[in-house]
């Protein structure tokens, strides 16, 4: 049930063992509380919190140069801005893979394919994101060590990670760092971990993604090539079901 009520964008799959847990889950117009139910997609009716969910066709994903100022979400509680809101015209319903602070910018994806995102920020598989942080002082080379190593960040150790320092001056660096994990704020708290304060983040790969030819604000949605790359590092059989070519190089500015 997680996974089908994830693969319809209706929640993550964390957040749907909430929902089925509190209730809030029908099928057949029954409540389920089990976690784990099993369900036939094709004759099951399931609602969630009186509203049906059907699985949307998978294969839609975007990629948005993120700019600063946006919350990573698909609605904010307090009315202020999110990355939703770059997406005006967008039909298809999406929602953001893992997080990117609001004061952050960069590379984020946004798509339907509930498994795909899942495969994308769980550390099991391993996905890179790389970062480019500027910040305060120039870190030792015992700082780099410790970030290569992993540092503790409310008592536990983050995953070794690669570290460089692109370039330095006079109480000021730019520092470049690779993780594979996606805790909140993770990269700000590991670099501040090791004594030094980010001024500015900028993710610039995720999965290999940049966004190159992207003003910030702008997106496009992947190419074929692009999301058969996707699945194929998250060990998932490549669709064919896809974005139309031409809408594939198609970019959006809000």
């Amino acid at each position: 049930m997680n996974k089908y009520l994830s693969m319809a964008g209706a929640a993550s799959r964390r957040e749907a063992d909430r929902l089925i847990v509190e209730g809030k889950v029908k099928v057949n117009g029954l409540v389920v509380t089990e976690l784990g139910t099993k369900i036939d997609e094709e004759t099951d009716r399931v609602a969630v919190g009186g509203r049906p969910v059907s699985r949307e066709k998978l294969g839609v994903t975007v990629l948005l140069h993120k700019p600063k100022g946006f919350l990573t979400t698909v609605k904010d509680p307090l009315g202020r801005r999110t990355v939703m809101d770059l997406l005006p015209r967008l039909k298809t319903r999406v929602f953001p893979v893992g997080r990117l602070d609001a004061d952050s910018t960069g590379v984020l994806l946004l798509t339907n394919d509930g498994e795909l995102a899942f495969r994308l920020t769980h550390p099991r598989y391993e996905v890179k994101k790389r970062y480019v942080a500027r910040v305060d002082d120039v870190p030792t080379d015992e700082s780099l060590a410790k970030l290569r190593k992993g540092v503790f960040l409310e008592g536990r150790r983050t995953a070794p990670a690669r570290a460089d320092v692109l370039w330095k001056a006079e109480g000021r660096s730019i520092l470049a760092l690779e993780i594979h994990e996606g805790r909140k704020r993770e990269v700000r708290k590991m670099i501040e971990a090791v004594g030094h304060r980010v001024r500015e983040l900028k993710r610039t790969h995720f999965a290999g993604l940049t966004a190159k030819g992207l003003k910030s604000g702008d997106w496009r949605f992947l190419t074929d090539g692009e999301t058969a790359r996707l699945r194929k590092v998250t060990g998932l059989e490549v669709q064919e079901s896809r974005p139309k070519k031409n809408d594939a190089s198609r970019k959006k500015r809000n």
